[in-house]
């Protein structure tokens, strides 16, 4: 899986050593609340061990699962997605499936417009590569996310159970 850079951030591939920040930032209910229709924290090393092989696992010239870290010092400071979005039971499957983008970070990096950043460049670079079009699915009150979906110029769709087997707010962006 490819780096992906922007101004003050560098996304990397996942690695084991990063376990303690990845089992920190998702054992925090703060960070997790909004992930999935069932949103777990991580409790072990084993466990984080075991989600950053998988983060690894994809093998996609296009998707992805990064961790974000700054530029200058390569502080972790939280994770970026692009890939295809899961949909609710009863959903029809066939077609191109649609892909995702989503984000959380640790606490410590809220407000410095990280996330925004983060998404901005893999947005870029996958549009870049040929994909066309992204969304992304937001907790109905999880208004931080929905912000940094209106500062990456995502269109609201309104709201859907479509993926994840909940409802959620859906925003687009394509090329």
């Amino acid at each position: 899986m490819r780096t992906i850079v922007s101004d003050r951030l560098l996304l990397r591939p996942w690695r084991d050593e990063d376990v303690d920040f990845l089992l920190d930032l998702e054992s925090r209910w703060e960070v997790v609340r909004f992930l999935g229709a069932q949103p777990t924290i991580m409790n072990n090393r084993e466990t984080a061990l075991a989600s950053i092989a998988r983060r690894r696992a994809i093998g996609d010239p296009i998707h992805g699962i990064w961790v974000i870290t700054t530029a200058m010092g390569g502080r972790l400071v939280g994770n970026l997605l692009l890939k295809p979005v899961p949909l609710s039971a009863g959903e029809p499957i066939g077609g191109t499936p649609e892909v995702e983008i989503g984000w959380h970070l640790h606490p410590d990096a809220w407000g410095h417009g990280y996330a925004t950043e983060a998404a901005a460049a893999v947005l870029a670079d996958a549009f870049s590569r040929g994909l066309t079009r992204v969304i992304a699915v937001t907790d109905p009150v999880n208004y931080a996310s929905q912000a940094v979906c209106r500062r990456l110029g995502m269109t609201h769709l309104g709201q859907t159970t479509k993926y994840y087997d909940t409802s959620n707010e859906l925003f687009e962006i394509g090329t």
